[in-house]
């Protein structure tokens, strides 16, 4: 199943400019995602990181990692209006740059839940290649 912007609007409460993905590729409801952020110059974050040598900030990275991750457990009937908050980090690594030009494949699957916290196993790649890895805890709300 894939989904726009407008669709992905519907199912988590983020808005510009930091509602992070721009589609969603494939989805299986609460078990996995992949989504899409296509990285543009005159994304707010350029402004200053760095004005002269532009990098997504890996922070941001693993936000979107997130975002996508709410989309796939937020679908659940049981989940439908709520809100996924951002509960840790584990063990994320960043492996390449992302800048300006790049397309962003954010893949997550949900290895575990637990009442109403879970863990997503994340990966972001551009053009096959490992920007960053790790596992996000996530609280629904």
């Amino acid at each position: 199943m894939k989904m726009d912007i407008e669709q992905i609007k519907e199912i988590i409460p983020h808005r510009d400019p930091f509602l992070l993905i721009d589609e969603i590729e494939e989805i299986e409801e609460g078990k996995r995602v992949v989504a899409l952020k296509h990285i543009k110059p005159d994304d707010f974050w350029f402004k200053g990181h760095f004005p002269n040598y532009p990098v997504v900030p890996g922070v941001l990275i693993l936000e979107m990692m997130a975002q996508a991750g709410a989309v796939a457990m937020l679908m659940l009937p049981e989940n439908k209006g709520k809100i996924g908050f951002f509960g840790g980090v584990k063990e994320a690594k960043f492996r390449r740059q992302v800048v300006p030009g790049d397309t962003l494949r954010l893949e997550v699957e949900i290895i575990k839940v637990k009442g109403p916290v879970g863990v997503g196993k994340g990966i972001a790649t551009v053009n096959g290649e490992k920007a960053c890895t790790a596992e996000i805890t996530f609280a629904i709300k």
